[in-house]
């Protein structure tokens, strides 16, 4: 029984935000521009991506956008010739923010909604490696008020502090059976915390813009979650925990942006993000029946090498594209059914409109091509081979003041 119930406990490396479900989905025009924006004054997005550059923005405005996640990954067990997908499941991530405060002055005010960490994983429940993992579920929300100030004509400083919520659900199946039922568990939990996230943005004398942006790591408590089971044998529930604590690390981000203008209608953009992931070493597990479990995770930070490109072409229409290549934090050993992360090619597009003065409506396309990786886990011994591909389609309306 210690020894499902560990397996158990250890198959939620999710928990910890790994790479393969950090969204980098916090605005539709960035979204386009592979996700790139650190070193621009772009639009409200940057709340997010670089709090600096908000009192640099020209107008007021408020805006809010989603994206849908097509997320379709293939698994080949070691030694089959059978190959397993999982389920179509579609997320889909927010975000919203507005900015307040006379352009002309050097102080302004900006507000964001978003959700950094995500995802939907779900598979058939009697699929290979159903003793790890079925179903996956994981959403955050962080509310980011944000002051910035224009110290100088071409040097701008802003920060904000992160409210994050996070709720978890994931379930596995348990060998046994009750009268020939299959049985399952499920575990969920809630988490909040307070992170940070702050910018400098500086317009050099040579045109060119430069961003440096950190976002703290913040610290998801799970506490009270609950450990449910179902149809488990009568021989069994007085040895299943009802309730778990769990301490997992978010790592901080820190990114280099700049913003190249070769024409008055063109914008390039480039960005360097580096995942501290270095923190998130172990997992803890602390329930309510036996003693406390430590999982190894062994993470390593890791980059996403970003650029885009924006050209206004007429008043009513704005073409946008980009690329990006994003290094995994997974190390060998450590791949799951939850994070089938490997390093991932993103192919980016999409178009502006600007329908009146105050009013646009953004779209954007994001390909990612995650790499082919041959893994065996070295808690869970599943062995295969995973292959992952998502198509993540989005708009966004915005309203200027």
């Amino acid at each position: 029984m210690k020894k499902i119930l560990l397996s158990f406990l250890l198959s939620v490396p999710v928990l910890g935000f790994s790479q393969s479900f950090q969204v980098n989905l916090q605005g539709q025009k960035q979204t386009a521009m592979g996700g790139a924006g650190a070193g621009l004054a772009l639009d409200e997005a940057a709340v997010f991506f670089n709090p600096g550059a908000v009192s640099f923005l020209k107008r007021n405005g408020v805006q809010a956008g989603a994206h849908g996640i097509w997320l379709k990954t293939a698994f080949n067990q070691t030694g089959s010739a059978t190959t397993e997908y999982n389920k179509n499941k579609i997320p889909t991530p927010l975000a919203a923010y507005a900015v307040f405060g006379s352009p002309e002055n050097r102080l302004r005010f900006g507000l964001g909604v978003y959700t950094p960490f995500g995802g939907a994983m779900h598979w058939n429940e009697d699929w290979t490696g159903k003793y790890t993992v079925t179903s996956l579920d994981l959403q955050s929300i962080y509310i980011q008020p944000t002051l910035s100030l224009r110290i100088t004509d071409n040097i701008g400083i802003g920060g904000g502090l992160v409210y994050a919520l996070g709720k978890v659900d994931l379930q596995k199946a348990v060998p046994y059976t009750n009268n020939g039922v299959q049985t399952t568990a499920q575990l969920k939990g809630d988490s909040k915390d307070f992170g940070w996230n702050a910018g400098i943005f500086i317009k050099t004398v040579s045109g060119v813009s430069v961003g440096v942006t950190h976002r703290s790591q913040v610290t998801a408590k799970v506490e009270n979650g609950d450990a449910n089971f179902f149809n488990a044998p009568a021989s069994v529930q007085a040895l299943l925990p009802t309730k778990f604590n769990a301490t997992l690390p978010l790592p901080a981000t820190s990114t280099v942006g700049f913003g190249f203008y070769p024409s008055e209608k063109t914008t390039i953009a480039l960005d360097v993000n580096w995942v501290w992931w270095h923190a998130y070493k172990n997992l803890d597990f602390y329930y309510d029946k036996g003693d406390p479990t430590l999982s190894k995770r062994n993470y390593h930070d890791a980059a996403t090498f970003r650029m885009g490109i924006q050209n206004e072409t007429t008043s009513f229409l704005t073409l946008r594209a980009g690329a990006a290549y994003a290094m995994s934090p997974v190390g060998e050993g450590y791949v799951t059914p939850e994070v089938p992360d490997a390093d991932r090619v993103l192919l980016s597009a999409g178009i502006g409109l600007k329908p009146s003065e105050r009013f646009g409506i953004d779209f954007s396309f994001l390909y990612e091509n995650i790499k082919a990786r041959t893994e065996t886990n070295i808690e869970t011994g599943l062995s295969g081979t995973f292959k992952t591909v998502a198509y993540i389609p989005g708009v966004a309306l915005s309203y200027k003041f």
